[in-house]
């Protein structure tokens, strides 16, 4: 397959070769505190998204025991937008404070849902239900990981589910048909997931970078006033918290893992590559993940794993797809073996582990078994 960017292709290769100033790979550091110190202020420099400080202001929305589990849907504010609204979902029965995750929902192009496309809702939409069969084996998987004694955080994220864009909010040509299908019809949601995906990148993108601001900086920092909430409650171990996530989630889990150290133990799902992995033909977006992913000066400094490996030397699963669409297989290789070697010089080579699994973009049954059983001994059971 030739280069997407044709003869220009190999300029921007070439600069994507460039060892990333800030690697810990470099021999230019020998002190893992002090890389993981540098690293994540030149991160949060360039994330450079700091909203005005707003209480959380939490309220508990609505609870009900089902299946030996209690359900809460919870809500606070943003500085921005409307309340966050999200699930805490854990054990009725318990003996002590419970490990805890903040379970990262996904893109998927899925705009209508967030929280829900990993909890268990009843009654589920049938367009839910094939979502989940599609990814997730159809298991809603933050409920799963409840069964096995974990509490579990879903929020949805900036455009998501109870913090998407309502159409009577945005200009009247965007709206155009609409007006005759009922919400939330299938054909609604159908059509609402087809408007903003369509316009994510030369819309949403396009003025939040334009604006000053970018979307990692936008949901690292949601998704750590995630951590917030979840410390807040008596339930949750502030010692035992980890997060993970597949596609989306995954991106998510490499940034929050990466910048806040109250997370303990984390699970990345279908989104670890080199740049240089993805630039000659999976960058685009849509289908792919460029400008999604896009911090600026960040691949000069930090490629992805090095990013990730922030987070050492505290546990790390990171889970591959052989056949994943979204990325190539080399750079999928190419990052699990630089994420080992910086684990090797952080002290802790058995703190990461990285599992290839066969077939294409998804976080299935036997990938969510491994991803619990990682979680028990790394985070219930440290």
């Amino acid at each position: 397959m030739k280069p997407d960017m044709g003869i220009y292709y190999p300029m921007l290769d070439a600069l994507a070769a460039k060892p990333a100033s800030l690697s810990f790979l470099s021999v230019r550091w020998t002190d893992a505190n002090a890389w993981e110190a540098a690293g994540r202020a030149k991160v949060l420099e360039l994330l450079d998204f700091k909203p005005p400080d707003t209480p959380l202001n939490a309220k508990c929305e609505s609870r009900i025991e089902d299946e030996d589990l209690i359900l809460e849907e919870i809500s606070y504010e943003m500085p921005y937008g409307p309340r966050t609204h999200g699930f805490f979902t854990y054990p009725e029965a318990r003996s002590e404070k419970l490990p805890a995750v903040v379970a990262l929902h996904d893109h998927g192009e899925f705009f209508y849902y967030g929280k829900e496309k990993i909890t268990k809702i009843t009654p589920e939409p049938e367009i839910l239900k094939e979502y989940k069969r599609r990814y997730y084996g159809g298991r809603s998987w933050a409920t799963e990981l409840a069964k096995r004694g974990f509490a579990v955080l879903v929020v949805d994220s900036f455009l998501w589910g109870s913090r998407r864009i309502p159409l009577a909010s945005v200009n009247e040509e965007l709206q155009g048909g609409f007006m005759e299908v009922e919400e939330p019809s299938e054909e609604y949601i159908q059509r609402y997931n087809t408007l903003w995906s369509t316009n994510e990148c030369p819309l949403i993108v396009d003025s939040v970078l334009n604006a000053g601001a970018n979307w990692p900086g936008i949901f690292a920092y949601e998704d750590g006033r995630s951590v917030d909430y979840l410390l807040s409650r008596p339930e949750v171990d502030q010692n035992r918290v980890g997060c993970g996530g597949l596609s989306m989630g995954g991106l998510r889990t490499i940034f929050l893992a990466a910048l806040d150290p109250r997370i303990r133990a984390a699970f990345c799902v279908g989104f670890m590559t080199t740049m240089r992995g993805i630039l000659r033909n999976k960058i685009r977006c849509p289908p792919g993940h460029g400008l999604l992913m896009y911090v600026p000066h960040l691949s000069s400094h930090l490629d992805l794993p090095d990013l990730i490996g922030l987070h050492a030397p505290a546990p790390l699963m990171v889970q591959y797809n052989e056949e994943d669409e979204l990325f190539t297989r080399e750079g999928q290789y190419a990052a699990d073996h630089q994420i080992a070697e910086i684990y090797r010089k952080a002290g802790r080579p058995k703190g990461y582990v990285g599992r290839f699994h066969p077939g294409r973009h998804k976080f299935d049954l036997g990938m969510q078994d491994e991803a619990f059983d990682w979680l028990e001994l790394n985070l219930a059971h440290p």
